[in-house]
């Protein structure tokens, strides 16, 4: 899925890649919020990367050389969350290590005075306090958000989704801390939205609802993975939530919907109905590292990112980009 550039008020993509919100609605980078937890499910088994995926998690699969996961962890971090809760599944120990001390790396790198390795492996034991909790059914996410519980409470959170890579442009909030912001500011759970072509509509849940004014929708409606028949707009959601912990109880006592699955999107029906839900569209750049084309994009486009590796790679690409047009005229 190729990231998107988009204006909320005309619902016209503009042409870059950039998932953009219009309004008056203006964030400080220095605005503290209510939401001080994070959940990240990573259970998944990201079949659509096998072989790779057999041993290695696919959330830890690397763009550049960050594993996919250290993005989505650092744009919590970003927006002042604390506490991040990683939903998991068997096999996923990788993801736990990640995280924590390596004595033996740390002493090797000190030993060899690497002094900016060793600070970058060390760094990543104090970005936030991770708390792993385990899925032990793949039931759908649903129920990987419901898990979260016995962490979460019935605080206001966070929800992440652990391949969708949302990277904000300079001086501006991350995508999560956008979320939060109007949370704080409506009092109410919050969703980003992108727009898609009506021919992909069925890869994601799609809203309906009405124009609050103020760059916000209020929604009516979520449906989970319409056809092009089915869809009411081509409003989709991308992976970021601010929840209240209101959405608990509606999970709580959610049914299995699509594919014998408990889906987030009919809980987020129930809480739409009655507390309110609204959505809109985040300043940031998103890519799809959970499908390939996506993840490819992702490595070119955020090594473009670094000035170490720009200068090499952006002649390679012109190079090979005249190849192309001299084979396939």
């Amino acid at each position: 899925m190729l990231r998107r550039n988009f204006a909320l008020n005309n619902g016209v993509n503009l042409g870059r890649d950039t998932c953009h919100q219009t309004g008056p609605v203006v964030f400080s980078m220095s605005m503290k919020t209510s939401i001080r937890k994070a959940v990240i499910p990573a259970a998944g088994l990201g079949t659509r990367f096998l072989p790779a995926t057999k041993s290695v998690p696919k959330e830890m699969l690397t763009i550049v050389d960050k594993p996919i996961l250290l993005y989505v962890v650092e744009e919590a971090v970003a927006a002042g969350i604390e506490d991040i809760v990683l939903i998991q599944g068997r096999g996923k120990g990788a993801i736990e290590d990640f995280f924590d001390t390596s004595y033996e790396l740390e002493a090797t790198l000190e030993r060899g005075q690497k002094e900016d390795l060793l600070e970058t492996v060390r760094r990543l034991k104090d970005l936030a306090n991770i708390i792993s909790v385990r899925q032990k059914v793949p039931l759908g996410l649903g129920h990987a958000v419901y898990a979260s519980r016995s962490v979460v409470g019935d605080e206001p959170f966070a929800l992440l989704l652990g391949d969708e890579i949302m990277i904000s442009e300079p001086n501006t909030p991350s995508a999560i801390g956008q979320l939060a912001a109007h949370f704080d500011r409506e009092g109410k759970s919050v969703v980003a939205v992108m727009d898609v072509p009506k021919s992909e509509v069925s890869k994601y849940g799609i809203i309906a609802g009405e124009d609050q004014g103020h760059g916000l929708i209020r929604v009516k409606d979520v449906i989970e993975k319409p056809s092009p028949q089915e869809a009411p707009t081509t409003l989709a959601l991308p992976g970021r939530y601010a929840f209240s912990g209101a959405i608990f109880k509606y999970l709580e006592n959610a049914k299995p919907g699509k594919n014998g699955e408990i889906q987030l999107t009919d809980a987020m029906v129930k809480l739409a109905q009655n507390e309110g839900l609204l959505a809109t569209k985040v300043i940031a750049r998103r890519f799809d590292a959970g499908d390939r084309l996506g993840y490819l994009q992702a490595n070119i486009e955020l090594a473009l990112d670094r000035p170490d590796l720009k200068k090499e790679l952006a002649p390679y690409l012109k190079e090979l980009s005249l190849r192309l047009d001299k084979e396939n005229p």
